[in-house]
């Protein structure tokens, strides 16, 4: 009888290890949770590095699922970032090749070819795009820019203003949409922050959150641009009038001490009594402070860093905090594990780097963004993946996951594959950049340019014709312009036949000085 017991207790343990052991197949249609913020930078976001915030919540997406180290956008603005998401094509295909455009919504884009295979898809946020969403079920987004305070929103094409802070409410109008979707269907949510785009405006549950805190200084802060001329003839940089006391900083003075280029901006316009007692409670003595103390020259532009930092990263507390609502929201309705959840920005942004705010510029801090997933059950990598992927790839991942065939004017590639297990796949061995904007208020030259795991190429043009060359390995801050230096003739040539390579591809030749 021990016998007979023996060896039905060793079938049974048989039998559960070789059930534990069989692998869960993927999901056929998994749902897709998109959350896209807006100038976040890689740099604050403590999954890539806890120097500046701890965002416990966005890490969790990458704790559970993969971390991209080496993301890019092909176009570094609004707008056309935006475009690229939905088309997966870059800017001179898809139209959008700055932010003054209108968007051809009649092309095809992503969530048309998922609504056509029965995904519901829906809209919920900043749009910018200008022209009406298409491809979506449901729509509710912001107006232009939006606004941070009590902000209207666009509804299927009804505009109304709502009481709160914007990051909360577009939280709040995910979950809803969530909650009363035909849960028959998969589902495709591309839920787009305001935050923290210019000018931070956080909310007044965080205004003292960073009060007192002192962030590292950039070591580059005091660049000074030798060998860079578009570098030197930018304007977004802290240590000038482009970051503007009043409009970015917050600094009213009724008295008129303090000039603006924008005297007409008053940050409190939208406001509620109680919204405004928090704002003048917060920044009125800070106000008073940065008066009497009448700094000048470096005092003033380390002093603007801190006030940029802090308000910055105040935005981000929201956006963190509401990324982790949604988060819990899946979980409690049974809906973590049959999705597959995106974070990223539409750009990177400068954190002082080189003296700056803003984006733009093919340097590292603005050309590189913030991508984590968590993926869907039967997907094992975890981790981090280090191949080079760019925007353009986010609109065939989709459709890859969802079992639809991806178009062959799409000119990104699906991620899916560096997603299955940690094998070597086939990858590209170089990304592709331009930017057109050029007058701006920024004023940051157009250029185009090619990044390897290596080096950085890029060419400025229109009313300037100048080259640039990074060795990423000993110049990560890309402080020294090599073009032209014998030492890297070689590699030099090498990288200008493989840029010529890509615009051959992508399409995007003949560019001329002057046009």
């Amino acid at each position: 009888m021990k016998t007979l017991n023996f060896l039905l207790a060793a079938i049974c343990a048989t039998y559960l290890l070789s059930a534990c052991s069989i692998e869960v197949k993927p999901m056929k249609r998994p749902n897709i949770l998109f959350i896209m913020s807006d100038d976040h930078s890689y740099q604050t976001i403590s999954a890539y590095s806890d120097k500046l915030i701890n965002t416990p919540n966005i890490d969790r997406i990458a704790n559970e699922g993969v971390i991209f180290r080496n993301s890019f956008v092909g176009n570094s603005i609004c707008a056309p970032s935006r475009a690229t998401l939905l088309t997966g094509k870059h800017s001179n295909k898809n139209g959008q090749i700055n932010n003054r455009v209108t968007f051809d919504s009649s092309q095809l884009t992503f969530p048309k070819l998922l609504q056509k295979a029965g995904y519901q898809t829906a809209l919920i946020g900043k749009w910018h795009l200008k022209s009406e969403p298409t491809g979506f079920d449901y729509w509710n987004i912001l107006p232009g820019q939006g606004q941070y305070y009590n902000p209207d929103f666009i509804e299927m094409g009804k505009k109304k203003r709502f009481e709160g802070y914007v990051t909360d409410l577009t939280a709040d109008f995910a979950m809803n949409w969530l909650d009363g979707r035909d849960k028959e269907k998969p589902f495709c949510l591309l839920m787009h922050n305001k935050a923290p785009h210019r000018t931070w405006e956080p909310d007044t549950t965080y205004f003292d959150e960073f009060k007192d805190k002192i962030y590292p200084v950039p070591a580059n802060f005091f660049d000074n641009y030798k060998g860079r001329q578009a570098a030197m003839e930018q304007h977004e940089s802290i240590r000038a009038t482009d970051m503007d006391v009043q409009y970015d900083l917050k600094m009213e003075d009724p008295e008129g001490r303090i000039k603006s280029r924008f005297p007409w901006m008053k940050h409190t316009a939208r406001m509620n009594e109680a919204q405004k007692a928090a704002w003048e409670k917060h920044y009125k003595p800070i106000t008073k402070d940065f008066l009497e103390k009448n700094l000048k020259g470096d005092e003033l532009y380390l002093w603007k860093y801190q006030r940029y930092m802090r308000d910055y990263l105040a935005c981000i507390r929201s956006v963190d905090e509401n990324v982790g609502r949604v988060l819990d929201y899946l979980e409690k309705n049974g809906l973590a594990d049959n999705t597959l959840v995106v974070y990223t920005s539409d750009q990177g942004f400068y954190m002082g780097e080189h003296g700056w705010f803003d984006k733009r510029f093919m340097y590292e801090e603005s050309f590189r963004t913030p991508l984590l997933m968590r993926l869907p059950r039967g997907y094992y990598r975890k981790g981090e993946v280090p191949e080079l992927v760019q925007n353009i790839d986010y609109a065939p991942t989709f459709l890859d996951f969802a079992g639809v065939d991806i178009p062959t004017e799409i000119q990104g590639k699906s991620m899916k594959p560096l997603l299955i297990d940690d094998k070597k796949v086939e990858w590209r061995d170089a990304v592709y950049y331009h930017y057109y904007e050029f007058p701006n208020e920024h004023m940051v030259k157009k250029h185009y340019g090619i990044r390897t795991d290596k080096y950085k190429l890029i060419h400025f043009y229109d009313n300037i014709d100048v080259w640039e060359l990074y060795d990423l390995v000993k110049d990560p801050n890309e402080m020294n312009n090599v073009f032209g230096n014998p030492d890297y003739a070689e590699i030099q040539k090498n990288i200008e036949n493989r840029l010529d390579e890509l615009q051959k591809e992508y399409d995007d030749g003949n560019i001329q000085i002057g046009e």
